[in-house]
């Protein structure tokens, strides 16, 4: 069964969903989107994804051109014709067709794209026997050049940070600042746990916005359900050597969700397998997101 896109202001079956091949998204990486998940027919904090999204668009002087009501709407709508319950939303939106030049003030007609489907980042096995990464040579993009807040159509930084994961045997990498500091993965947000031995909750630790990070949704849900049980959250710079000596590390996404590492670099992480605190937080999560 074909699956039905929306396209800036109708429900399309997706082979009739065309941009134009001068459009600046395509041709220069020029615009923002949002990835988000839906559960049991319910969007997970559809508001907080539109207000980043919004939050993208102005920094890039692009307008968007439907209010957001109208943007949520076009979401729920698209799930609802793809008879999607549990799905993935891909929100885009792009600077519009112009020339073959750079200046978007030649751009018009900014195209909202939203996509609906089934999505399986990772193999079942890899949540129950925990992920090997690799620490990519590629840096995170700096923040002076490029904030990493505005979730922009230009992904190449990670794309090739994560050929190498690829090209190591991992389906994802580790990706550190232009200082050397941990920022994040090359798709998801990474988190380490320290001191939780002899059945302690320890310390749950993750980069800071400013080490060069998407301050991402699903991050924010995990560090507020830690907090409420009880386990001391904190945002603190990290390096390598952090995340080689935690007790236990994983990350988190829309796509991804939570999902344990076991090792980074070769370096085991705590016993090897998904520990406690990490299971006992995707636990949390799944009753969240089914709340």
């Amino acid at each position: 069964m074909p699956r039905i896109v929306f396209m800036n202001d109708r429900l399309v079956p997706e082979d009739e969903a065309r941009v134009s091949v001068f459009d600046h998204g395509l041709l220069y990486g020029d615009g923002v989107f949002e990835g988000l998940r839906s559960y049991s027919g319910r969007v997970f904090r559809l508001d907080a994804h539109l207000d980043r999204l919004w939050d993208s668009a102005r920094a890039i002087c692009l307008e968007i051109p439907l209010t957001k009501e109208a943007v949520a709407k076009a979401v729920v709508d698209t799930l609802a014709a793809n008879k999607l319950t549990d799905g993935y939303v891909r929100l885009v939106v792009t600077r519009g067709a112009g020339s073959l030049g750079l200046d978007p003030n030649r751009t018009k007609h900014p195209q909202v794209i939203v996509i609906a489907d089934t999505i399986s980042l990772y193999p079942r096995e890899y949540y129950e026997q925990g992920l090997r990464i690799v620490t990519a040579a590629t840096q995170r993009t700096q923040s002076a050049a490029l904030s990493p807040r505005i979730k922009s159509l230009n992904y190449l930084n990670n794309i090739m940070a994560k050929l190498e994961g690829l090209q190591a045997g991992c389906v994802e990498a580790l990706m550190l600042n232009h200082k050397g500091e941990v920022a994040e993965c090359t798709g998801d947000n990474i988190f380490v746990v320290r001191d939780a031995a002899g059945g302690r909750s320890g310390r749950l630790l993750t980069p800071p916005p400013d080490a060069g990070i998407l301050e991402g949704i699903t991050r924010n849900a995990v560090m507020e359900l830690a907090r409420a049980a009880g386990i001391d959250c904190r945002e603190t710079t990290l390096v390598r050597h952090d995340l080689y000596t935690a007790d236990e590390c994983f990350l988190t996404g829309t796509a991804a969700e939570v999902i344990p590492v076991v090792e980074i670099d070769g370096r085991r992480i705590g016993a090897g397998v998904p520990g406690p605190v990490t299971a006992k937080l995707i636990d949390a999560f799944q009753k969240l997101v089914r709340s």
